[in-house]
């Protein structure tokens, strides 16, 4: 086994699953500083209307970001299926083809983006006082989002060989640069909103070419090769058969993450800021605990690959614990942090206050988003999406347009509204978790 892999077929599973996660944990963290640092340099250094108009950003971010990282989940399932079952022939396509559909993906993400910034914002009831500014950071930091694919297409590819380590380098490095670029701008160059957007894409060129370069220069069955880039239509659909109804799901989700909000919106603008700057914690805990959900689908995945069942039960098993209970105790540990977190991205006392507001119901509610993702995670690793992709439709898109339309129509408070995230979160986990059981009891290895 060479050094930067993992054997995922044999040895405890408690240990590898966390070998493997740990890493990618701090590069889900990482790539999540990019944001936040924009965040809190222009919360300190540029004012609260500066705040909330990056703040206003994230939900179209997080669906630009979705839509790529379930392209590369199925990236990641289909190379780790091939990984398990030693086919080099079908890891070196798929790896090829998958490297031309993420920066195609990329750029029409990015010109759509731009195109479309103001009309979205328009819709969502953006405050006027924070459209400017909002539509400014959204268009300059969507340039960036061609270097996000490609980087996002070498970490799953990477992640499915077990390689969690390298991209954490990478990542640690572009965040520094990161960061300071952040300060450089909006101190020295008096630049607002603009600067800490040109310095995250900076930032995202560096990890993605750093990437890159591994993949171009590695000797592994998975390397990259400029001659062998091609469109293998076999390997296509089967990717995007994974990667389509993944991307979905993220696009669903920020859907109606759109809605809520379009509701917190009708607040007043203190409520809006305090909720962006508390919106803060979501990233930090959903991507520390999707580093398991990644686990689970390659775990999952290369067992498929060598027809190992008792490892892909084991493997579900223990990712769902290892997903629990940092949900847990990340948002119990947050909110008892709350106002030196919430201080990172604002000196005014209202808006800390209506931050912890939005704390006080999420810090019990993060982890019970674990038994939804790791089981949409864990029908990934056998190949199916299709069926998870509408259950999430029903229980975490219609559920919530109804709870927007009816339960915080009737209350019309900010917790009525922040409630409907664990509601909708619990009947979308059992589903998916009867789902997966039974696809389970159905698999038959030929």
């Amino acid at each position: 086994m060479k050094s930067h892999e993992m054997d995922m077929c044999t040895g405890s599973l408690w240990k590898k699953i966390m070998v493997f996660s740990v890493p990618l944990m701090f590069s889900n963290i990482l790539q999540i500083v990019f944001n936040i640092s924009d965040v809190a340099v222009v919360g300190k250094f540029a004012g609260s209307i500066a705040l909330g108009a990056v703040g206003s950003t994230s939900i179209l971010l997080t669906l630009s970001t979705g839509i790529l990282l379930g392209l590369s989940s199925g990236v990641s399932a289909l190379t780790a299926l091939y990984i398990g079952a030693k086919d080099k022939n079908s890891i070196k396509k798929t790896v090829h083809t998958s490297a031309l559909l993420l920066a195609f993906s990329g750029i029409a993400i990015m010109l759509l983006g731009i195109v479309f910034a103001g009309l979205i914002l328009t819709a969502m009831h953006t405050k006027d006082e924070l459209i400017g500014g909002a539509s400014l950071y959204l268009r300059i930091y969507l340039l960036g989002t061609p270097a996000l694919a490609m980087f996002n297409f070498g970490n799953a590819v990477l992640s499915a060989a077990g390689d969690t380590k390298r991209p954490l380098y990478y990542l640690t490095f572009a965040g520094v640069v990161n960061v300071l670029l952040n300060l450089f701008f909006v101190l020295i160059c008096k630049m607002g909103v603009s600067g800490v957007a040109i310095a995250s894409i900076i930032s995202q060129y560096i990890s993605a070419a750093l990437v890159l370069r591994l993949l171009l220069c590695s000797e592994e069955s998975f390397a990259l090769r400029k001659e062998n880039l091609h469109i293998d239509r076999l390997i296509l659909r089967r990717v995007l058969r994974i990667g389509i109804p993944s991307a979905l799901q993220y696009a669903l989700f920020a859907l109606a993450n759109l809605f809520v909000q379009t509701s917190v919106n009708y607040f007043d603008h203190v409520m809006v800021e305090g909720n962006s700057a508390a919106a803060n914690a979501d990233p930090l805990v959903y991507d520390m605990m999707a580093a398991f959900y990644t686990a689970c689908t390659s775990f999952i995945a290369q067992n498929m690959g060598a027809k190992k069942r008792e490892r892909i039960r084991k493997s579900y098993f223990i990712c769902m614990v290892y997903s629990f209970g940092l949900g847990l105790f990340l948002g119990v540990g947050i909110y008892l942090l709350r106002y030196p977190f919430l201080s990172m991205f604002t000196s005014e006392k209202a808006v800390v206050h209506a931050g912890i507001r939005r704390l006080s119901v999420m810090a019990l509610s993060y982890c019970v988003s674990a038994f939804m993702d790791c089981s949409i995670a864990a029908s990934r690793g056998l190949g199916r999406t299709i069926v998870p992709m509408f259950i999430v439709t029903a229980g975490s898109t219609v559920f919530r347009l109804l709870w927007i339309w009816t339960v915080f129509a009737h209350y019309r408070t900010i917790e009525s509204l922040y409630l409907l995230y664990v509601f909708s979160w619990t009947i979308t986990g059992i589903a998916e978790m009867i789902y997966f059981a039974k696809t389970m009891k159905a698999v038959r290895f030929s």
